[in-house]
């Protein structure tokens, strides 16, 4: 199925992300341990994470152009994610340093058996961004704007000046965040986790939930990510689905799955790829960031895609 929309064919660059970055603490443990109990850890790493900021490094790998807005701390733990993305060569010129601040940090329990990861984090509430500060003359610089939609009031902000310049919105949302309604009906792209439409509208059936939030908001697309069962879109009034990749070399950490999944399928709207052909690529971004541990570690280059594409 083609896209039902067109994407600019030219801006400053190809992607631009509004959204959080993190400091992820990895921790793997040999199994999940039991309350009350203590457990020798089999690794430890410090990583940088986020959403948005994985997705924009994961599409720059892939030899795209993007660039990052989000908030870093002023502590150690900010300088090294800013650093690590910058380094990347993503574009940081709107991204900002808040003096007196900490950075947004996870610690993420890995079970070394299944790669699966249980997380505990917190954000610095002077991280957030009001309307006011959203960098609204990044929003129109890309061919998509990619969203994670925390701080509502400011990713509605962002949308609409992304839409007024004729960019496509594309979104990933997984928990309910205040004032998410309003920026719900400006997203052409809704990519959730299998939880979120039954936290948002209280449907627990999978497809049903899809045509409902697309009835509500009007996104073009809408689709949800389901772990090892791939993921699946509904569009044009069409379900697609698209089964997982297995990990080359067995999953060793599903921390950031779904920023590679998300960054994977923008690659393939992007080329001018279909909805089919996208979602192959977002599932193959995904099982090849699960082959080692952190969110951004083992993100693909383009040959390492094409590689695994052509099994």
């Amino acid at each position: 199925m083609r896209i039902p929309f067109t994407i600019p064919s030219q801006a400053d660059f190809d992607a631009v992300g509004f959204g959080l970055n993190a400091v992820d603490h990895l921790i793997v443990v040999p199994q999940y341990p039991a309350f009350d109990t203590k457990t020798r850890l089999l690794k430890h790493k410090q990583s940088a994470g986020g959403q948005t900021a994985s997705a924009m490094v994961a599409l720059q790998r892939l030899g795209m152009k993007t660039a990052y807005a989000g908030r870093f701390g002023s502590d150690s733990e900010g300088q090294f994610g800013f650093d690590a993305i910058r380094d990347e060569g993503v574009d940081v010129e709107f991204a900002e340093i808040i003096e007196g601040s900490r950075t947004q940090i996870a610690f993420i329990m890995i079970d070394a058996r299944s790669g699966e990861r249980t997380i505990v984090w917190d954000r610095d509430d002077h991280l957030a961004y009001q309307p006011a500060d959203a960098p609204v003359a990044l929003a129109a610089c890309g061919r998509v704007l990619h969203l994670d939609a925390h701080d509502p009031p400011a990713c509605a902000v962002m949308a609409r000046a992304a839409r007024a310049a004729g960019t496509i919105v594309s979104s990933d949302i997984d928990s309910i965040y205040e004032g998410l309604p309003e920026v719900l009906p400006l997203v052409d792209i809704l990519i959730s986790s299998k939880e979120f439409p039954h936290r948002l509208i209280g449907i627990s059936d999978e497809r049903v939930a899809m045509i409902e939030l697309k009835a509500r908001y009007g996104c073009t697309i809408v689709g949800m990510t389901l772990g090892e069962g791939g993921a699946i879109i509904y569009c044009d009034g069409q379900f697609i689905e698209s089964p997982a990749f297995a990990v080359p070399g067995g999953c060793r950490d599903t921390t950031g799955a779904g920023d590679a999944f998300r960054g994977g399928f923008l690659y393939g709207l992007l080329r001018g790829e279909d909805i089919e052909t996208s979602l192959h690529f977002a599932n193959a971004v995904a099982a090849l960031k699960c082959r080692d541990l952190g969110a951004r570690t083992a993100l693909p280059d383009i040959t390492e895609l094409e590689k695994l594409l052509r099994r």
